[in-house]
């Protein structure tokens, strides 16, 4: 006859004390609490399903009372009596949840966090739209180990095919430090981004990588707004969409070249690359940005001295570095992109006459006769040409956009 085991009690379960060795209170129905030696008490439950016997774990006393032990023994009793293994059915779970926190969107959002004390607000908003609304619906929710190089590419080519090379070409490179990222955490054996090269159609914009798209130029001109580097070269990086030369003719620019009353930057000649002296029109707003700058660095030789030195120019690399610090790759924009970016909207966007453009950027101009044009031909005109391109900037800036016409 079968030996009938008499229920516990809460009392019992909660005075039970300690031995050497462990002991096992029996409740019935394959429920039982374990007691350590350590004075842990641990609820267990032993079942046989397809004639094997196995043993689950519901927890410990005083989380798991007695009441809600039985309530668990009564559910896995039900899964055994209907052929569903509850030990199986519980590892299957746990590898779900390890699944899930895994992630590629989970990792993602973690790599973002990390970053986002040192980016700007604007650079903050762009990785998390292009993550949100191309990533995560293409890849968020698998397994980041799971995830091949082929699944990045599909992603990386549903972007281009949008005819925007250039989110996809950011995009490949989020995926690159986020999938460096779960490498050094040792979620993935491999990145599968990495040395992925010809993937995307080449971007057509010559040998300086410039951003051509004005809603990613009003995205740069907050970002570089909200720099939080240097003052000198803060004031470098608003100044040079307005001016767009050579970057080398903007680090080195003297305080004597400007006329800042009439709204004149004279170059001479001993510094541009074609050896012709230039003149730049300077819209308001770049008159505004010298001004409050004079009162820092006007004593000096230098526009944008080193700030090692006054005696110094600023260091050809300092704009370059400070665009990188705001999260531009060197295949997206440089110093030298603010002449394509210039050359390339107000050609497209704001129709104004290609002549007076490419005057501007102090290329080789002739007239109809065949006469290179001299540093004030068409000054009036570039005038007014340098103002609307400074206020087409702040528009886009603002997120809005202004009416367009030519002057």
């Amino acid at each position: 006859m079968a030996r009938l085991t008499r229920p516990l009690s809460a009392t019992e379960v909660e005075k039970a004390k300690p031995e050497v060795k462990t002991r096992f209170l029996f409740d019935g129905g394959g429920l039982y609490l374990e007691i350590t030696p350590k004075g842990k008490k641990l609820w267990r439950f032993k079942y046989i399903i397809f004639g094997k016997p196995k043993l689950l774990s519901f927890g410990g006393y005083p989380d798991i009372s007695l009441a809600e032990a039985r309530e668990l023994r009564q559910e896995a009793r039900n899964r055994v009596a209907n052929d569903i293994d509850p030990g199986a059915l519980r590892k299957e779970a746990k590898k779900e949840q390890e699944i899930s926190e895994t992630t590629f969107e989970v990792v993602a959002r973690e790599w973002f966090s990390k970053n986002e004390p040192i980016w700007s607000a604007s650079h903050i908003r762009t990785v998390k739209s292009r993550l949100e609304r191309d990533v995560y619906p293409a890849i968020g929710n698998r397994p980041i180990a799971d995830i091949t190089r082929g699944d990045v590419i599909a992603l990386l080519r549903k972007v281009e095919a949008r005819g925007v090379i250039e989110t996809a070409d950011r995009i490949k490179m989020y995926c690159g430090q986020i999938f460096r990222y779960a490498l050094n955490l040792e979620k993935i054996g491999f990145n599968p981004v990495s040395d992925m090269r010809d993937v995307l159609s080449k971007k057509v914009q010559g040998h300086h990588a410039a951003i051509t798209e004005p809603k990613r130029v009003g995205e740069l001109m907050r970002d570089i707004d909200e720099y939080h580097g240097s003052f000198v070269v803060k004031c470098a990086l608003q100044i040079a969409p307005m001016v767009f030369v050579r970057p080398g003719e903007l680090y080195k620019a003297e305080w004597t070249e400007f006329n800042l009353d009439d709204g004149e930057w004279n170059i001479p000649a001993s510094r541009m690359k074609m050896k012709q002296p230039h003149l730049v029109p300077l819209a308001s707003q770049a008159v505004s940005i010298l001004r409050a700058l004079h009162m820092l660095t006007g004593e000096g030789k230098y526009v944008f001295p080193s700030y090692r030195s006054y005696l110094r120019p600023m260091s050809d690399v300092a704009m370059l570095s400070a665009l990188r610090r705001m999260g531009y790759s060197k295949e997206e924009m440089t110093s030298h992109g603010f002449r394509a970016m210039a050359r390339t909207i107000m050609d497209e966007v704001l129709q104004i006459r290609p002549d007076f453009i490419e005057h501007q950027l102090a290329h080789a101009v002739k007239d109809p006769n065949g006469r290179a044009y001299n540093r004030t031909a068409h000054l009036p005109e570039r005038k007014r040409m340098m103002q609307q391109w400074a206020d087409y900037l702040d528009s886009l800036k603002e997120g809005g956009r202004m009416k367009i016409g030519a002057k």
